[in-house]
């Protein structure tokens, strides 16, 4: 029986990797849960799961979540270093760090320096920092969970890191993929927010329709898989099917598929290296009749662009493309920039950043910190 933390449980992510502990409840115990401020959702879970521990980021909210416990030995944590404490706790084994942003990162430097087990979707904490992450982490010790990153690390086990010759990494494209480009910057964010695959969150959503998302992926495949920036490449798949793929130095390419739901790449994560029973749709290939690719537009989705500068920098461009990504994300959603605004706000905010080569953590917050402050002026 393990013992699971899962940081940002009322997200989709993290409703997922419930679904799979509902399912599997011989091989794993909820001891804790976290979210930002959806605390009632959180309360749901607390009675099915019945955790030790919940964070709860937002501490206006706690005095309602204790008042629904009382009586309860529920331990509730809240405040900025919640995240960090609850996977401190010593009877946790796996953490599933679901939350988006730059939240995650302060805790999964804490679970890989504890040798617990880190099941991966917050990309971020590769993004702003993988140099320090991948050096604290003793091999497998981090497990992907976002479906594209799965789909690498499986497709992996047919060969040896030497004999890599690149990774493709598919994108289902968005909603925009085939829309006109000079239509773009009258998006709105009802438009942006509908995504043709996956149901997710409001800022991964808006990501992968600029393709930020996709972005954020070149980088985060960089640091897990020690690749460069010439090893990666993109493609669009609309379907969704083949989930990313490997090319071996002898021409074999070995591709990850399935129908999409992110059950099945949580579940690896979590069951590693054995694989366990899932009640998912199998995949009808007649039935889905056929597979088709294009290269990406990267004059249309410039976002990408910034996700191959930021491999081939390296040092604090990553915190600084994340943060200034989540602040322009923020803006959109609020009306405040255009659609085609993001990237653009992002590629100025990056090229007027200190550039620091090998930053330590201080750094790398420091560099996150003054891109949100650069965003908030560039906005105003």
């Amino acid at each position: 029986m393990k013992n699971i933390v899962v940081l940002g449980s009322t997200g989709s992510i993290g409703k997922n990797t419930l679904e799979v502990a509902r399912n599997l409840k011989d091989k794993f115990q909820i001891v804790g849960l976290s979210s930002n401020s959806r605390w009632e959702l959180l309360a749901e879970q607390v009675e099915e799961f019945k955790p030790r521990y919940v964070a709860l980021t937002d501490c206006g909210l706690v005095e309602k979540l204790k008042r629904r416990f009382q009586g309860n030995q529920l331990k509730i944590l809240t405040g900025n270093n919640c995240l960090q404490e609850i996977v401190l706790k010593p009877e946790v084994d796996i953490v599933v760090s679901a939350v988006v942003g730059a939240v995650g990162l302060p805790a999964a430097i804490a679970t890989i320096e504890q040798g617990k087990t880190l099941a991966l979707a917050n990309k971020e904490s590769l993004v702003m920092a993988g140099h320090l992450v991948m050096s604290l982490a003793k091999k497998n010790q981090i497990l992907p969970v976002d479906s594209e990153h799965s789909a690498i690390f499986q497709s992996l086990h047919s060969g040896k890191p030497r004999e890599i010759k690149r990774v493709i990494i598919t994108a289902s494209g968005g909603p925009f993929c085939d829309y006109p480009a000079d239509k773009l910057p009258e998006v709105k964010p009802a438009q942006a927010l509908k995504h043709p695959t996956w149901q997710m969150g409001q800022k991964i959503t808006i990501d992968s329709a600029t393709l930020m998302n996709k972005a954020l992926e070149i980088i985060e495949a960089k640091w897990l898989f020690g690749l460069t920036a010439e090893q990666i490449d993109v493609v669009i798949h609309p379907q969704s099917i083949i989930h990313s793929m490997v090319e071996f130095c002898d021409g074999s390419v070995i591709a990850q598929m399935g129908l999409p739901d992110m059950k099945v790449p949580i579940q690896y994560a979590l069951t590693y290296p054995e694989r366990s029973p899932l009640g998912v749709r199998w995949l009808d290939l007649p039935g889905i009749g056929s597979l088709t690719f294009k290269k990406p537009d990267v004059d249309k989705f410039p976002a990408l662009r910034l996700g191959y500068q930021a491999v081939r920098e390296g040092g604090t461009t990553g915190a600084t493309l994340n943060a200034a990504n989540e602040m322009a994300v923020q803006a959109f959603l609020n009306g405040q920039i255009r659609f085609t605004e993001i990237a653009v706000y992002v590629e100025k905010v990056i090229n007027h950043h200190h550039f620091i080569k090998n930053p330590c953590l201080e750094e790398v917050l420091a560099a996150d910190a003054w891109a949100r402050q650069e965003m908030k002026k560039c906005l105003m």
